[in-house]
């Protein structure tokens, strides 16, 4: 009989410490789950937090006022503004000139 107590005796330390130690296990998981979920936060935050500033650098107004003093840019006017004329060759312009008097009277 005193076997049997000395055996259920260390059955029940065993399980009393196997119970303490999940336990611990438990709470130790539950307080990183909890930091991580904060991070999480905190990182959802700060990437909200950067989509409105990339927003607000990207205005019209923004860029146009960087272009003007960084990289020391001006708005066309046509004074600035030069024009390129393109002339045909000859031999384009008679190629194309078959074609045009080829088409049906109504696509003109």
């Amino acid at each position: 009989m005193t076997r049997l107590n000395v055996v259920l005796l260390a059955a029940l330390l065993a399980s009393a410490l196997y119970l303490v130690r999940q336990s611990y296990d438990a709470r130790r998981l539950f307080t990183e789950l909890d930091r991580a979920q904060s991070a999480a936060r905190q990182l959802e935050t700060e990437y909200e937090r950067l989509k409105a500033e990339r927003q607000a650098q990207a205005t019209p107004l923004r860029v146009e006022k960087t272009a003007r003093e960084k990289l020391q840019m001006r708005t066309a006017t046509p004074a600035v503004t030069q024009y390129v004329e393109w002339a045909a060759p000859a031999s384009a312009a008679a190629l194309l000139a078959p074609a045009a008097s080829a088409a049906p009277e109504g696509t003109r």
